[in-house]
C-alpha cells in the first residue's frame, strides 16, 4: 500500500471511529440503566461517546476533520448553555480524528488548552473543525475551532499536543 492509499484508509477509519462514537453516544442517552451500568463499569469507548450524540461528520481527510452538532439538552447547564466539559470532550475527539487521518493511531493528550469565547445554547447548531498543524517525532499538534453555525461566532478554540507514548492504539488496519 502506497502513502496516499494509507492516508485514505486512515481517514476512512477516523471517520468510522467518530461516527460509531456518535451512534454509541446516542445509545447511552436513550439506553437507560444498562448503559449507565456499562459506563460505570468502565466499558471501553463509552466515555468518549458521551459528548457526541448526534454528531454529523462531514469530512475527515489529510489531517482535517469537520463536523456539526446540534446541542442536546443533556449537555447543557442550568442556564441552557453547552457545558464546558462537553465542549472539551468534543474538541478532544474531533482533534483525535484529524490526527488519526494522518498517523493511523489514537494518541494520548500531553497538553490541552481551551479558550472559551461565546456560549452555545440548547438546540443551537455548531461547526467543529480540527486540523493538524505540526508533527514532530512522536508528537502531533492539532487546533480545533468550534463556531456557531448560524453566525460564525467562535464558541471555543482548543490547542492540543498528542503523543504516541508507545505505538498507540492502532485504529487503521494498515
Amino acid at each position: 500500500m502506497n502513502g496516499e492509499e494509507r492516508l485514505s484508509e486512515w481517514a476512512k477509519e477516523a471517520r468510522r471511529w467518530l461516527e460509531e462514537s456518535s451512534a454509541r453516544g446516542s445509545t447511552i442517552v436513550t439506553g437507560g440503566e444498562e448503559q449507565v451500568k456499562a459506563l460505570w463499569e468502565g466499558e471501553g469507548g463509552l466515555f468518549n461517546a458521551l459528548g457526541l450524540p448526534g454528531l454529523h461528520v462531514s469530512l475527515v481527510e489529510n489531517g482535517c476533520a469537520r463536523c456539526t452538532l446540534r446541542i442536546p439538552s443533556h449537555l447543557t447547564d442550568e442556564n441552557g448553555n453547552w457545558q464546558t466539559g462537553s465542549i472539551a470532550a468534543v474538541i478532544d475527539d474531533v482533534g483525535a480524528a484529524a490526527i488519526v487521518s494522518v498517523d493511523g493511531i489514537i494518541k494520548v493528550s500531553v497538553q490541552f488548552d481551551i479558550s472559551y469565547f461565546y456560549p452555545a445554547e440548547f438546540n443551537e447548531e455548531v461547526e467543529i473543525e480540527s486540523r493538524v498543524v505540526e508533527r514532530k517525532d512522536m508528537l502531533t499538534a492539532v487546533v480545533v475551532e468550534v463556531r456557531k453555525k448560524g453566525t460564525g461566532e467562535l464558541v471555543a478554540i482548543g490547542r492540543q499536543w498528542m503523543s504516541a507514548a508507545s505505538r498507540g492504539k492502532k485504529i487503521a488496519n494498515t
